[in-house]
């Protein structure tokens, strides 16, 4: 049968014929996920600024860039290992690897310009920080596997997704690897990545369900709320802590406390049964990363010198 034509979005309506496969490959349309990479890095770079002191712009504009390169080149790999499963799912099939639309060299000689784009931004870091960036690859590429072989694929999801907090800590700070608060801050991504992308996975439960591939919300079944909701715990205490060893003021922790209530707010309002519902909650937060984001800057300017 012929494949499944893709949903429409701005990227017919400004690009050429021959670039929206790509375009729609790399989600260009779709620039959650994006933020999602973005935030943390954000994060550890204004936690890290200088008592009194804004995080440094330049820094800050770097990071947007490889974090805009290798969230398109993660949708790339993940789709070159799914393209069979996705071609069985409702939501995915009209993927340009799933429908056909593209093969795999196609994808690969995307993917070749956007880790090489990548790349590029992360050698204007300190050498340590190169290779700690690095670091994050092995993560990158197996990610896709995981639903295969363990209940816990958004695990392994929030190490590669919040790796940039420790890159940003480091770059800031000038340290040659990571200290408590972006170890702290880190575990607090993590925790954060349980919670939202658990409740992405309600999506494709029932796909997951039929082609075997595993998730935390199979897992978690019906009634995730109060798992979810210690997810939601361990984030405000990897913030809390990252904010105790770093030495920030008091509106840092205001800042924290709303973002715990937002994710709060998530986990006791999703329905897990309505696609609409765990979207707009998922999507959420891009505005939550924002917070945390907002809490690191106005912690730092309020520090102690």
């Amino acid at each position: 049968p012929a494949p499944p034509p893709p949903p429409r979005s701005w990227i017919d309506g400004v690009s050429p014929a021959w670039a929206r496969a790509y375009l729609r490959l790399s989600r260009a349309d779709k620039q959650a996920g994006t933020m999602l990479l973005l935030w943390p890095c954000w994060w550890g770079a204004a936690l890290a600024a200088p008592a009194g002191a804004l995080p440094d712009g330049g820094l800050l504009l770097r990071f947007a860039a490889g974090a805009l390169a290798m969230r398109s080149a993660g949708c790339v790999i993940n789709d070159m290992w799914d393209r069979d499963v996705d071609a069985r799912v409702a939501r995915t099939r009209h993927r340009p690897l799933a429908s056909g639309e593209l093969s795999l060299r196609q994808a690969a000689g995307l993917l070749g310009l956007q880790l090489s784009a990548g790349l590029a931004v992360l050698v204007t870091f300190e050498p340590p920080h190169v290779l700690l960036g690095l670091g994050a690859m092995p993560l990158v590429v197996a990610y896709p596997l995981m639903k295969r072989v363990t209940d816990w694929p958004q695990a392994v999801l929030g190490l590669a997704m919040n790796w940039g907090a420790l890159v940003g800590w480091c770059a800031a700070s000038g340290a040659p690897l990571p200290g408590a608060p972006a170890l702290c801050l880190y575990g607090a991504g993590v925790a954060w990545t349980l919670v939202y992308d658990t409740i992405y996975g309600y999506q494709d439960r029932e796909d997951d369900a039929r082609l075997g591939l595993r998730s935390t919300a199979l897992l978690l079944g019906d009634r995730p709320q109060l798992a979810l909701t210690g997810f939601a715990a361990a984030m405000a205490a990897g913030l809390a802590a990252a904010g105790a060893a770093q030495g920030v003021g008091a509106w840092y922790y205001g800042g924290a406390a709303a973002a715990t209530g937002h994710a709060m707010w998530q986990v006791w309002t999703a329905d897990v049964r309505n696609s609409d519902n765990l979207w707009r909650r998922f999507a959420s937060n891009q505005l939550l990363g924002g917070v945390v984001f907002a809490a690191c800057v106005a912690g730092r300017l309020t520090a102690a010198a």
